[in-house]
């Protein structure tokens, strides 16, 4: 199989990118420690069952901006590196469930959503290419027999109505051991899914009706300013400042004067440490809801004033979420340049890197065209391509420069385990 853009790496157009290497030689150089320090991680914490994170590059800074603990984006990985996927969804089963033979996959209800279906049914090829029998349990309240639905891949995927007898769910009587979650449980946590006697994974407690950013980052905090003592490096070099706000309310204007005490203060953190690295691009920040993903209720802020004078659009923009949610709560990002660009058109792209268990098994880039180095790459008009990987993540290459594909791949892979611990760690405190 013809792999698309195999050798293409983005150009890191910024000439800021000093700290970057600097940082991309202190990893290569604790290579052996830091793999160390994460196998001990991974033994006191397990890792959730799988993630992806967003990472951005702003030649001054690597830094994860959102971690997402039910994935979608399968389909867009390199196919080049399915056995990587394989061998680590066999061990995060392994875990769950050792005597696991089959699995019921559920998905998100979305069924028109033809790329995140694409997604679906990669999943079900990695799971069933890795020896387990899947079938698709679908939480869709209208559905009562089974649906097949044709990809533009060429696949196709079959969703069937989950059923709950006693204490066990199942499809037709297959009742397997292994529940995976796909569905982020924006909405709430299904009823049907409750004191089952079936391992869920990830479990309910980690959707998006329990789970928030703000905690998820105060986690990637500690975590950082261990590892940062380990390879001896600023914390800030890898770790996004933020600031949770408390209730709000954008259509009643709640809450604005918090809000815009929260931004200004961000803001000003940042600048400190801009002037402390001579950086001179504009600090902003990045506005979004605490619980939720798709890019939802999201915006980009360079001053105080542009809080309060949110436009009624504005304002009902960022207080729905996915699905329709209400935001009454936002954390206040710091906004993270991405100097990298792809293709003739330099389109801006941000790395997205998937996990399984604690194993790197991919990733690809983000590319919009419409948009720029401070704005959700995350958007309508995104496309993706698939991480260049010549070796896996966790394979540098110490013979050539830091900023050398696999090297940057490393860097990459490091700080994307970093978010995926901590989300190990969330999980642990909330169960």
């Amino acid at each position: 199989m013809e792999i698309k853009h195999l050798h293409a790496v983005p150009h890191l157009t910024t000439a800021l990118s000093g700290p970057l290497q600097e940082i991309e030689s202190r990893l290569l150089s604790h290579q052996i420690h830091i793999e160390q320090w994460f196998r001990q991680q991974w033994l006191a914490t397990p890792a959730p069952f799988y993630a992806s994170v967003d990472l951005r590059n702003a030649g001054f800074k690597l830094a994860p901006v959102d971690t997402n603990l039910f994935p979608a984006g399968f389909n867009n990985l390199n196919p080049a590196f399915r056995s990587l996927c394989i061998q680590a969804i066999q061990t995060a089963a392994e875990r769950v469930c050792p005597k696991a033979r089959g699995a019921i996959l559920i998905p998100e209800n979305h069924t028109r959503n033809q790329f995140y279906l694409e997604n679906v049914a990669a999943i079900v090829e990695i799971m069933t290419q890795a020896g387990f029998r899947v079938r698709i349990g679908s939480l869709l309240p209208d559905l009562h027999e089974a649906k097949t639905i044709e990809l533009p891949s060429g696949r196709n995927i079959t969703l069937e109505p989950l059923q709950r007898h006693g204490n066990k769910v199942g499809i037709d009587g297959f009742e397997p051991c292994l529940i995976l979650l796909n569905n982020d449980l924006s909405s709430g946590r299904p009823e049907i899914l409750e004191n089952i006697d079936q391992p869920v994974t990830p479990p309910l407690s980690m959707g998006w009706r329990n789970r928030l950013k703000s905690d998820h980052f105060q986690q990637y905090r500690g975590i950082t300013r261990e590892f940062a003592e380990l390879v001896d490096i600023d914390p800030w070099l890898i770790d996004p400042l933020f600031r949770k706000c408390g209730q709000i309310d954008f259509q009643k204007r709640e809450g604005e004067d918090c809000l815009a005490r929260n931004v200004e203060r961000v803001l000003e953190a940042m600048q400190r440490k801009y002037d402390e690295y001579n950086i001179s691009q504009t600090p902003y920040v990045v506005v979004k809801a605490d619980a939720g993903t798709y890019g939802m209720g999201i915006m980009t802020v360079h001053s105080p004033d542009e809080v309060r004078e949110l436009n009624r659009k504005q304002r009902n923009k960022m207080s729905r979420g996915k699905e329709g949610q209400s935001v009454t709560d936002v954390i206040v990002q710091e906004g993270v340049y991405t100097f990298e660009t792809w293709g003739p058109e330099q389109a801006v792209a941000e790395p997205v890197i998937y996990m399984m268990d604690h194993f790197v098994v991919g990733g690809f880039y983000r590319v919009h065209t419409g948009r720029g180095a401070n704005e959700n790459l995350n958007a309508p008009g995104m496309h993706f391509e698939p991480l260049a990987f010549e070796a896996p993540c966790t394979s540098p290459d110490p013979n050539k420069a830091p900023d050398a594909k696999p090297n940057r791949f490393y860097a990459y892979g490091v700080v994307a385990r970093l978010a995926h611990l901590a989300a190990a760690r969330e999980l642990a405190m909330l169960n």
